[in-house]
């Protein structure tokens, strides 16, 4: 019988979870005991003593090495998470008795980068100069794994459809409109009677499945009866794609808002053949029940600020 939460709490020691952990990274019990400084007798107890806590078996040894189940596995998440909360909890104390109000990670897809991003970050900035947001700009799928493994404090982006939620906070900031870009030499830039049809002749580079821009613009030539086109290039890299881009003649499909800021940059141009299908509503995703650090929530509350004055635009 699984335990309850409180005699889990009262059974599980900070020194058993490192040892979980070090045995996920090593698979060998022997080369785990070493790491965190005990013998290998003394790890084969304590590892003994964690399985007859959580009342199930954490680990199975062969020839090979030691492979975690799948209670292992959740308890390893859980772990990572603690270990996580901790090392935040040291460089708070540290950013606090310096001065400064601490470090986030953020975690953002593209489109949001070139106006609310920006203006929100330096912002922050300009208020709280010694506070350290450190970026990763990412497809949501990846910006969610990273939440969700403790490598991320805030994300902004959408939670895919596929995905389980339950452990998620969505806040919706705002939509995004699709728009087709090319090379600015490219002839189907200046063609204003230019047809889907014609443009699924070209060569496209695409973001790979499950990304919710893929599925629309599936949507989209699916809607108007064509075949999606066959010659592709599969990236979630937008400086990948603008770089194909200027080096080639193939399509590709971006956020309006970033499809502007390289097309005032003379680096792309918009194709004139308007996509009408939106992706879903892009949002602050945090961790449900987590405690926010003062400097995420002073992140939160300036891109709330941003996002508000960009709507009253």
């Amino acid at each position: 019988m699984i335990p309850n939460a409180a005699i889990l709490f009262n059974r599980l020691r900070m020194r058993q979870l490192g040892l979980l952990l070090a045995i996920h990274e090593h698979h060998s019990l022997r080369k785990a005991a070493e790491q965190i400084g005990l013998t290998q007798p003394a790890a084969t107890k304590m590892l003994r003593e964690m399985e007859e806590a959580v009342g199930l078996r954490l680990f199975d040894r062969s020839s090979r090495g030691m492979a975690m189940t799948i209670y292992g596995e959740v308890l390893m998440r859980y772990a990572q998470g603690v270990y996580a909360d901790l090392g935040g909890v040291r460089d708070e104390l540290v950013a606090i008795k310096s001065g400064n109000i601490g470090k986030v990670r953020i975690g953002a897809i593209m489109a949001p980068a070139p106006q609310l991003l920006t203006d929100t970050l330096l912002r922050l900035k300009r208020q709280h100069p010694h506070l350290v947001p450190n970026v990763q700009i990412d497809t949501s799928d990846m910006l969610i794994t990273a939440l969700l493994q403790d490598r991320l404090d805030v994300a902004i982006g959408r939670v895919p459809d596929n995905w389980d939620s339950r452990e998620l906070v969505f806040e919706p900031l705002g939509e995004e409109a699709l728009s087709i870009v090319a090379n600015p030499a490219n002839p189907e830039v200046r063609n204003r009677k230019t047809t889907l049809q014609r443009l699924a002749k070209c060569a496209w580079v695409l973001q790979a499945h499950p990304s919710p821009m893929r599925k629309v613009i599936e949507l989209v030539f699916m809607e108007a009866g064509i075949a999606l086109p066959l010659n592709i290039l599969e990236t979630s890299s937008m400086l990948l794609t603008s770089s194909v881009l200027r080096q080639s003649d193939m399509l590709a499909v971006m956020p309006t808002l970033v499809a502007r800021h390289y097309e005032e940059r003379k680096t792309l141009s918009i194709v004139p053949w308007p996509i009408k299908r939106r992706l879903a509503p892009f949002g602050i995703i945090t961790r449900k029940g987590r405690v926010h650090s003062p400097a995420t929530q002073a992140f939160i509350q300036e891109l709330k600020n941003g996002a508000a004055s960009v709507g009253q635009d």
